[in-house]
């Protein structure tokens, strides 16, 4: 039984016909005007062809090379990897923002500190984890002549020490024993995160399956492409088909690139047990535990054998992204003092033009003149280019809020008043001079914000996040900008 003939059916079939005619037709055409064009070239001197074949060949191949160019796959740039910083990079960089007038004392002394461990020609080695994981201890098995504070009481080492250690191998090591994670309220983790970072290589040291934080931490140093060892200290705490099923779990998701190292380990040194006596009384009594290093000092040397070249390259390298993200903070800082300063000097302008005004109303938004002003200031800072129309958004968003919050803030600003009893000598429009202070304050806050956080300026994040500041910390802005204002009127009596 066959189907019956839809319309559907029929106009596919009629579209198809017609696209096979036509396919013909073009094909005769193209055909016909192809032989033509080679019936008169043959006619024309060789010279000619030679240029009209060849100058058709170098179209053809540039449309090719665009259509690649459009079309090929490219890699889109995760959060997770940080980008490689060059030493030439760096040091480029470092210049400029030094004639900047920017402190870069901390990536100068960055810089030195990894000439100096060049020159030392020493393996620098990072014990790096959670708090109370075994780190110390681990040291202390390692280098039993060391003078290590094993303390059981979480948080013992508080800052870097350093241990050298010299191997049959002739290999000279220099064993770092880190902050744990977590100590001290975090105060620590970035202490222990850059001394890692400058490590040729890092022995992360767990007593245990590893929590979210705990992988993510791993994460950022797999990140950084070193060599990585994850030690589980503490291994005769644990029977032998449970250490098993850890050890499965832990390489399972320890597979990927680059490759990481597992090792059981135990450091040893002695625990509190609680016997019972034969009368029934109890007793506390130390028991030695013994020590099982072996499996990390064999994978220490491994990871030392197999590439000591490599190994000083990616120690460099994740350096260098130290030393670039050093950079960042200190660009990031100086631009955040110049926005504020930025910030305070059209706020002040505002002020004294509230001042001015015989009758300011909600349609001045922030003086046109001055609004725009300062996102252009804001953006110049932040080396960012700003577009008319963006501006013009942003302000018309603003304004249009602002005809809804005036009221509040005309209120608050009246409140503010009475902790500033010299205001009322400056006439009417005082209200309004604080209302406006308050305004460009957060106008300004909030595009500075907008081009840290997305490095561009985007009107509607700004009008949005503009809105949350408006309504901040009015009482402790007001009053900076009473200061303002009778610093203002200061000026306009003097002058």
């Amino acid at each position: 039984m066959s189907r019956p003939l839809t319309p559907l059916r029929v106009l596919l079939a009629l579209a198809l016909l017609l696209g096979t005619v036509l396919s013909i037709l073009f094909t005769l055409l193209l055909t016909d005007y192809a032989l033509s064009v080679w019936d008169r070239l043959k006619e024309a001197p060789t010279w000619l062809r030679v240029v009209y074949v060849n100058g058709i060949g170098l179209l053809a191949l540039s449309g090719l090379w665009w259509s690649w160019r459009l079309l090929r796959p490219r890699p889109l740039p995760t959060a997770a990897q940080p980008i490689a910083s060059t030493e030439e990079g760096v040091r480029s960089r470092l210049a400029i923002l030094r004639e900047q007038g920017l402190d870069t004392a901390t990536v100068e002394q960055e810089l030195a500190e990894l000439g100096r461990r060049r020159d030392a020609g020493e393996i620098h080695i990072a014990l790096f984890g959670e708090i109370n994981a075994g780190k110390s201890s681990l040291i202390r098995a390692l280098l039993p002549d060391a003078d290590v504070d094993t303390s059981p009481r979480g948080g013992a080492t508080r800052h870097v020490t350093r241990y050298r250690w010299s191997r049959p191998s002739g290999d000279r090591l220099l064993l770092t024993d880190l902050p744990g994670l977590n100590e001290a309220a975090g105060h620590l983790n970035a202490l222990a995160r850059d001394e890692a970072q400058r490590a040729h290589l890092v022995v992360y040291v767990c007593d245990g399956d590893l929590s979210r934080p705990q992988w993510v931490e791993l994460g950022a140093l797999r990140a950084l492409g070193k060599p990585i060892i994850v030690a589980l200290n503490k291994s005769d705490r644990y029977r032998d088909d449970e250490l098993a099923t850890l050890g499965d779990r832990l390489r399972d998701r320890l597979a990927g690139e680059p490759p990481v190292r597992l090792v059981t380990v135990s450091a040893g040194g002695s625990e509190e047990l609680i016997r019972q006596l034969p009368d029934g009384r109890e007793e506390r009594v130390t028991r030695a535990r013994d020590a099982r290093i072996e499996p990390l000092r064999d994978a220490m040397q491994a990871v030392i054998d197999a590439d000591p070249a490599s190994l000083a390259a990616l120690r460099d390298s994740a350096i260098f992204t130290l030393a670039a993200r050093q950079l960042d903070a200190e660009q990031a800082r100086h631009r955040r003092e110049r926005a504020g300063r930025e910030i305070d000097r059209h706020t002040r302008k505002a002020v004294i033009a509230a001042l001015a005004a015989v009758a300011p109303g909600t349609d001045l938004v922030i003086q046109g003149y001055l609004g725009y002003s300062l996102i252009k200031a804001l953006c110049a800072i932040y080396e960012v280019p700003l577009r008319q129309i963006d501006a013009d958004i942003y302000l018309q968003r603003v304004t249009g809020r602002l005809k809804r919050s005036l009221p509040l803030l005309l209120a608050i600003a009246g409140n503010g008043l009475k902790a500033f009893p010299g205001l009322g000598t400056l006439g009417g429009g005082v209200l309004h001079a604080i209302a406006y202070g308050l305004i460009f304050d957060s106008l300004g806050n909030a595009v500075r914000d907008t081009l840290e956080s997305r490095g561009a300026f985007r009107p509607l994040p700004a009008s949005q996040r503009f809105e949350a500041d408006l309504g901040d910390h009015l009482e402790a802005r007001t009053r900076r900008i009473a200061k303002l204002l009778l610093q203002a009127g200061s000026e306009r009596e003097r002058h």
